[in-house]
């Protein structure tokens, strides 16, 4: 025997040319192996087979493929177990969902072994519990009231009948009966032999259409029928009915004949002899018919290329159709025409799919700046004057490309070809934005230096005697933007003997050349320096050099001593004219007189001493230039650089820009070029970097817009186009941008759809049933009575070709009947001539029109034939009536402005004409109708279909503000303080308009700015003149020294310009004016001399008050006698804010953002201005803190930014869209526009309503409409088979659901779309005494499956049912099943049920279940739930004299009272003493024939009291209560005797009481 191992994995090459094998060995039946040559070869099995392995590439090309969950369907239940019975369900069962899990190959869909997916994936579930709700029955209406009994004797039945309301579900039980019969309580016997039958003459149904079997056929299609032939072969007629084209084969019509049978039927059901359903005419038993031909279709086409031609993320496969057209419609009830169009869903084979397309938004560059919009926005006649900057709009284009994948990634200056914005998902971006262009600021210069000395022109190489005098002023702020300026920083004045290299000579201290005093020398050290205070050789300076020495003298003790010279005053004059010169002073003073044989003083006139100054003309001289050129190209830069680009392409490089110098004289003008120095000439070519140049990129223009593939009706010129857009502008040189962005051409072989119509030939000869047919049924040979007669129709096209009936098919509705009914008349029928046309109309609306026929042959002597309401020979109709009569319908339309003309400006529709405001037109439609009612085209009213009237939309009034005020003065007088300036409302907004700023409470202004200031603590200063001699206060003329007094003139000039005239005093500061007199002293010949104070020495920055502040002065001359001269130093202490001071930098706020004149908004500056202050608070000149390197701010200029004020920008209306509805009421037409850029700050606000609508003009509705079936046909019978037929009707209406129809001319509607099977259905009768189904019921509401009240699906279910009706206990056996529709429907509801019932009567109630919406039903409610309708004792009421109670316990009957155990159950019942008595008042439970009214009992059942637990132990309130009236009788007996109390003689004995009646009291002691 031979044995097999498992196989084991698959090796090899990937897919399906694996290999996998098996270990194989023999083995002895006793279980030992052997050598496989002892098995049998022929016996062996394989050990190798073939496999597919799997490598990790395959999961591209296999995957795991789930169908959708099946339905929930019940767990199976295991043999034995036991199915739980449906009334046990409380909400749900449980089930089980099943699903389709398959391996497939993607590309083919081909299903392949589990194995290969589940080596990437573990194989999903197949199946998973799921929830069924309970089983629910069938639910069923209550019954109708029984049906009347009919008249008459015999055994008569009446019925009830009830409809179903919902079908079984889940396994609930199905519907019970819904009909009940029984028989009358009136039975009338009938007389002997009259049983009571009735009778009716009962019609069978047609039989098929056949041919007839002929032997012959004359030319007078008269035809024999041979009964006695056995031949099968039939000739027909054959009616051609359809015209087709030359490549379809004919198709003839075949009438044939049908039959039916008819006999006598009595009220039993059972048949009689004909004879008792005796007529004056039999029915109609043969009549022509069409034989039945199915529709005939042509082969289907190929199937279409597969939708999905590239590979997605979903994994949906495509679809694919097919399709084939009808070659002939189904005639005579044959087989109707199938699915014209066929769907399946594809995969492309073979190769594998390359990926589809995915789509982005891509974006061109942004366009300039426009500051023009937005300045537009605020002042509509705004217009550019100069540089516009600040704040404004840019733009771009938003195109839709193809993501390209990065493997193949163009450069980056390729665009790609835009397509539909379609294809792209997501949100687009952002069409416009806000931007910004930078304003320029001029630049910020330093004051003047003072003049030079005049130099050479060129110290390199000085020629002539001419020179120049110059001075400076540096750039403190750089300009911006595109025309910031800058002044000139160096003027020029000629001036005379020019020197580039002068001696500096310093001196030495006075020598005596001989002892302490007297004649001395000086030494004096000369440095020659250049123009720029440089030192440099002194072979440069001029010839001689200065001397080494120069004399002096010391003054001796008695000699006069005279003091320094102190400086040069300022210059009076800045430059000299015609008429004056600039001049410096400088004085000394006498400190001491001379003694005897001193040196005497020097005369007053030596004391002041006086010099020339800026003695240069006020005519300077400076350099001006223009702006500096565009970037260009150098040429020599440009060949250096050529070598080094490769292809040419824009080169960043250096450049070079140029621009002009003129000479400019002040108060002048321009002056020839050589007047200026031409070592300050500015220079006029200047290298820059190159802009790169930027060539225009356009991307590749869009595939063109298709030609459409189908033919177009009209011959209109259709077109196709295709666009680019500019992605980048041309810069710099570049390329420009090409003109041609968009194209259009005519579509080429564009076919135009030929119209085609039916085109009915006449109706042929009208053919009744063969003569042989007739007269072998009918025994009658008159060829006479209704027959059928049929014509040809041809689809032809608007040329009278003949086409395809499909396309006649496309463009029509229905197609024209073959075949009609026809009468050929009898002998005795009544023949007519054909009407005439109609006579003509007169022009009035109320007039009327006829035609007329005639009797012809032997009608005219006919008598019935001149019955004139049966056979009418004249026809009347009234005119059609030209009147029309309007009527307004629907609301008025918005205001609607004209159109105008939109420009597209990249990105941004700006809307050239179109106004938003102003007067529009507004449009009502119009409903037309002629006078009889019926709605008729509107243009019959209005050329528009509309009234309209002009209306006005008001233009929005932005806020108005005042312009700015002029700047208020500073907040401060002395250093830094605020200044502003404001705007006020002077126009608040309406409609709309743009919104006014807040209030500013402070300022109490809209708007305001401020900046910070800075007011010259030193604007007006004082100025001083030299002191006069002192004067000595002595009576002794002969003394000429000691204390005197000294003068001088002070004078309040302007800081600026000291050399001006004098100015009222108290504009300068008082507090520091200077005194004009001071005592002075002149010191004798003897006294000792000292010198002027020095300054004091510098106390640290700290002030700490421990440093001392020193301050000397020198010996002059020693005292003649022993005096000791004065100090020569002093000595204080540094005090902070008195002698010493600290100085830090103060800082003023930011001021508000400062734009430029030109800019509204956008990019501006704030500023802060730096200022020096002393410890004491005062302002002082920034050299204080400047020569402490004190740390300044970094930033005084800072940028900011003032929020654009953007109105909101719309795009232009869209097209209006085609009317909601074709005719009608209710359509309306709407447009719509959309925010391009939202509302920035204050701007205009978007409007709220962005769409506006109008009314469509009431076009009239033309329709078919089906009228109502009619009565059952029977064509002479009583009951039986018939058909009953509805006859369309072309019907106009307005669409309103008010408006009846009203009926038109049937061509108004076009051709009939019905069938035959539509307008006509077979019915039936019944006869007396049939068993026969009922009408359908109503359609019950909708009703959803509920689980607890929450809805289980969204579709709901609706039923309808129809039973059956027994007219005969002898027919019920023969009677039709009872049938039950259900259609899903929606809008449902959930309904609960819930178990009824009435109150107890006799231990008895009804119990019945009712729906939530209050309808009795049967079904629905849980079986188990059901109260129970007979109420019954437990244990048994045995006891004499008990019965069952309402309450369900035992009690007593009347005259017998109730002893209960402790348990609660009654014991016995034992008789109440005098019960016999009708007045004693003892009370039972309830007596047994005492009359309860059980609705009364009902109420107050709750209400009684029981004083017994169940268990039989008495409840507490018993004791509660009987304690109570215990205390209550004593209490009543206590004060009864106290009233009551006589006088003891008077006493008399009580009355007695009865003594049960205490005892029976209330039933409570018992």
């Amino acid at each position: 025997m031979g044995s097999l191992g498992p196989w084991g994995r698959c090796a090899g090459d990937c897919g399906p040319g694996g290999v996998q094998s098996r270990a194989l060995w023999c083995f002895h039946v006793e279980g030992w192996t052997s050598h496989l040559s002892n098995c049998e070869e022929s016996n062996k099995p394989a050990k190798e087979r073939s496999c597919f392995r799997i490598c990790d590439w395959h999961s591209e090309l296999f995957q795991w493929e789930v169908s959708d969950w099946h339905h929930c369907a019940l767990v199976p239940y295991v043999l034995g177990e036991v199915k739980p019975h449906a009334a046990e369900c409380v909400t749900a069962q449980h089930g089980l969902q099943h699903r389709t899990v398959r391996c497939i190959q993607k590309l083919n869909r081909t299903v392949v072994a589990n194995e290969i997916c589940e080596h990437f994936a573990s194989q999903p579930p197949t199946e998973q519990a799921c929830l069924i709700p309970c089983p629910r029955d069938c639910v069923v209406s209550e019954f109708s009231p029984w049906s009347q009994c009919s008249k008459g004797c015999g055994k008569k039945l009446q019925h009830r009948t009830r409809t179903a309301l919902a079908p079984p579900l889940y396994g609930g039980l199905q519907c019970p009966n819904l009909t009940e019969s029984r028989a009358c309580d009136t039975l009338v016997a009938c007389p002997l032999g009259e049983e009571g039958y009735t009778f009716r003459l009962k019609v069978g149904p047609w039989s098929k259409c056949r041919l007839p079997h002929f032997k012959e056929i004359n030319l007078s299609r008269r035809n024999v029928l041979d009964f006695s032939s056995d031949s099968k072969e039939r000739v027909t007629f054959r009616h051609q009915s359809y015209k087709p084209h030359h490549h379809s084969k004919p198709w003839d019509l075949e009438l044939g004949y049908q039959t039916r049978q008819f006999w006598c039927t009595r009220s039993d059901g059972k048949n009689a002899m004909l004879s008792l359903c005796m007529q004056d005419s039999f029915p109609l038993t043969v009549q022509s018919c069409v034989m039945p031909k199915d529709c005939e279709l042509t082969e289907w086409s190929s199937w279409s290329p597969c939708s999905k031609t590239c590979r997605s993320g979903s994994l949906s496969p495509g679809f694919r159709s097919r399709s084939r057209n009808v070659k002939h419609f189904a005639i005579g009830g044959g087989k109707e025409c199938p699915e014209l169009l066929e769907k399946e869903a594809c995969l492309v084979q073979g190769e594998i799919l390359q990926p589809c397309p995915r789509y982005s938004w891509r974006t061109s560059e942004w366009t300039e700046c426009q500051v023009s919009l937005l300045l537009q926005q605020q002042n509509i006649y705004w217009h550019a004057t100069g540089h516009a900057c600040g704040g404004g709009i840019q733009t771009r284009e938003v195109y839709c490309a193809q993501s390209l994948p990065p493997s193949s990634a163009r450069t980056a200056k390729e665009a790609s070809r835009p397509v539909e914005k379609t294809l792209c998902l997501g949100p687009a971006p952002l069409t416009s934005q806000l931007c910004s262009i930078p304003c320029s600021t001029d630049c910020i210069v330093s004051p003047w230096s003072s003049w030079g000395l005049c130099t050479h022109e060129n110290c390199q190489d000085p020629q002539g005697k001419k020179g120049f005098r110059t001075r400076q002023r540096h750039v403190l702020m750089e300009p911006t933007g595109p025309t910031g300026y800058c002044p000139h920083l160096v003027e020029s004045v000629p001036c005379e003997d020019p020197v580039c290299y002068q001696w500096l000579v310093s001196e030495g201290i006075c020598i005596p050349d001989h002892g302490k005093c007297g004649l001395g020398h000086r030494i004096l050290k000369a440095i020659c320096q250049n123009d720029q205070g440089e030192d440099v050789s002194g072979s440069l300076c001029p010839v001689p050099p200065p001397p080494e020495q120069m004399a002096c003298e010391i003054p001796c003790r008695m000699d006069c001593m005279v003091s320094d010279w102190t400086k040069w005053s300022s210059c009076s004059q800045s430059c000299s004219n015609k008429n004056s010169d600039g001049k410096q002073t400088r004085s000394r003073t006498i400190l001491a007189l001379a003694g005897e044989g001193g040196k005497p003083c020097p005369p007053s006139q030596a004391l002041q001493e006086y010099r020339l100054c800026n003695d240069h003309s006020c005519m300077q001289l400076y350099w001006e230039t223009s702006p500096w050129s565009p970037c260009s190209e150098d040429t020599l830069v440009t060949a250096l650089n050529a070598t080094i680009g490769w292809n040419r392409e824009a080169m960043c490089g250096v450049g070079i820009q140029t621009r002009k110098v003129f000479c400019i004289k002040s108060h002048v003008g321009q002056v020839m070029t050589k007047r200026c120095p031409d070592s300050t000439r500015p220079e006029t070519v200047r290298q820059c970097l190159l802009p790169c140049k930027k060539h225009c990129i356009v991307t590749p223009f869009s595939e063109w817009t298709p030609c459409p593939r189908l033919c177009q009706p009209g011959n209109t010129t259709i077109k196709q186009s295709r666009y680019r857009i500019i992605i980048q502008d041309a810069a710099n040189g570049g390329q420009e941008c090409p003109d041609t962005l968009y194209e259009e051409r005519e579509c080429e072989d564009v076919s135009f759809c030929p119209v085609y119509r039916w085109k009915p030939q006449k109706w042929g000869p009208c053919v009744l049933v063969p003569e042989s047919v007739r007269q072998g049924i009918m025994g009658t040979s008159e060829a006479c009575g209704k027959g059928l007669q049929t014509r040809a129709i041809s689809c032809v096209s608007d040329d009278n070709q003949l086409a395809e009936i499909m396309e006649c098919l496309k463009q029509t509705n229905g197609m024209p009947s073959l075949v009609q009914e026809c009468t050929v008349p009898c002998r005795d029928d009544c023949t007519f001539t054909t009407w005439s046309k109609f006579t003509p109309c007169s022009g009035n609306c109320e007039t009327t029109r006829s035609r007329r026929r005639q009797l012809t042959g032997k009608s005219k002597k006919k008598e019935k034939c001149q019955d004139a309401d049966l056979y009418p020979l004249v026809e009347m109709e009234l005119c059609p009536c030209d009147v029309f009569v309007s009527q307004p319908y629907g609301n008025w339309s918005d205001c609607i402005l004209p159109e105008g003309r939109r420009e597209p400006q990249r990105g941004l529709w700006i809307h050239g004409d179109t106004k938003e405001c102003g007067e529009g037109v507004r449009f009502r439609a119009i409903a037309c109708s002629d006078k009889n009612g019926r709605p008729v085209d509107p243009s019959l009213c209005s050329s528009s279909g509309y009234i309209q009237e002009k209306c006005i939309i008001p233009c929005p009034f932005d806020c108005k503000l005042s312009d700015w005020s002029s700047w208020g003065s500073c907040s401060s007088s002395c250093g830094t303080g605020v200044k502003i300036r404001s705007k006020w409302l002077k126009e608040k907004p309406y409609s709309g308009g743009r919104p006014c700023p807040k209030l500013d409470l402070k300022n109490q202004a809209q708007v305001h700015e401020a900046v910070p200031c800075y007011s010259e603590c030193n604007q007006y200063s004082w100025v001083v003149e030299h002191w006069s001699p002192c004067k000595i206060n002595n009576e002794l003329r002969s003394l000429r020294c000691g204390e005197g007094t000294q003068s001088r003139k002070i004078r309040c000039v302007k800081t600026a310009e000291p050399e001006g005239g004098t100015v009222d005093s108290m504009l300068c500061n008082q507090e520091q004016s200077p005194p004009e007199t001071q005592t002075c002293f002149l010191l004798c010949p003897n006294e000792c001399v000292m010198s002027n104070w020095g300054p004091w020495s510098e106390c640290p920055q700290s002030c700490d008050p421990h440093t001392m502040q020193t301050r000397t002065r020198h010996l002059l001359r020693p005292s003649l006698s022993s005096r000791t001269c004065p100090e020569d130093s002093q000595v204080r202490p540094c005090l902070l804010n008195e002698n010493c001071f600290q100085f830090q930098y103060n800082l003023t706020e930011w001021s508000t953002c400062q734009l430029s004149e030109n800019a509204t908004c956008g990019q501006g500056v704030k500023t802060r201005l730096l200022s020096c202050v002393r410890s004491d608070g005062r302002p002082v000149s920034m050299d204080q803190c400047e020569q402490l390197n004190l740390e300044k701010p970094q930033r005084m200029i800072i940028n900011c930014l003032v929020e654009c004020v953007v109105n909101c920008q719309l795009s232009g209306w869209t097209a209006w869209t085609q009317c909601s509805q074709t005719c009608g009421h209710g359509g309306r037409m709407s447009r719509t526009r959309f925010i391009v850029m939202p509302t920035h700050g204050e701007g205009r606000p978007c409007p709220t309503e962005l769409t506006q609508q109008k009314t469509c003009p009431v076009t009239p509705c033309y329709s078919w409409i089906l009228g109502n079936w009619s009565a059952c046909q029977l064509e002479g019978g009583d009951c039986g088979e018939g058909v009953q037929i509805r006859i369309p009707s072309c019907v106009v209406h307005n669409g309103s659901m008010s408006q009846t129809p009203i009926q038109v001319d049937k061509a108004l509607c076009g051709e009939m779309p019905f069938q035959d099977r539509i307008l006509k259905q077979l019915c039936s009768v019944p006869c007396p005494g049939d068993c026969h189904l009922a009408q359908w019921s109503e359609w019950s509401t909708c009703e959803l499956t509920c689980i607890k009240g929450r809805s289980f699906e969204t579709v709901g279910r609706q039923s309808r049912s129809r039973t059956f009706i027994i007219q005969s206990f002898e027919n019920q056996d023969s009677c039709p099943q009872q049938v039950l529709e259900t259609r899903p429907c929606t809008g449902g509801k959930c309904y609960h049920y819930t178990w009824k019932a009435s109150l107890w009567n006799n231990n008895e109630r009804t119990v019945w279940c009712q729906r939530s919406d209050g309808i009795n039903v049967t079904g629905g409610c849980s079986p188990q739930a059901r109260p129970a309708a007979i109420r019954q004792c437990n244990p048994a009421c045995r006891k004499p004299f008990s019965y069952c109670t309402q309450g369900g316990v035992c009690g007593c009957e009347k005259g017998y009272t109730e002893i209960m155990r402790s348990n609660g159950f009654l014991d016995y019942c034992m008789k109440v003493p005098g019960s016999e008595d009708k007045k004693a008042d003892v009370k039972n439970l309830a007596g047994k024939n005492r009359p309860v009214n059980s609705k009364i009992h009902d109420i107050f059942k709750g209400w009684s009291l029981q004083p017994l637990d169940p268990d039989g132990r008495v409840k507490l309130w018993v004791y509660g209560v009987s304690g109570g009236g215990f205390l209550i009788m004593i209490f009543l007996v206590f004060t009864s005797y106290l009233v009551c109390k006589k006088p003891k003689p008077h006493q008399s004995t009580p009355p007695q009481q009865k003594p049960l009646t205490l005892a029976y009291d209330g039933d409570l002691d018992m």
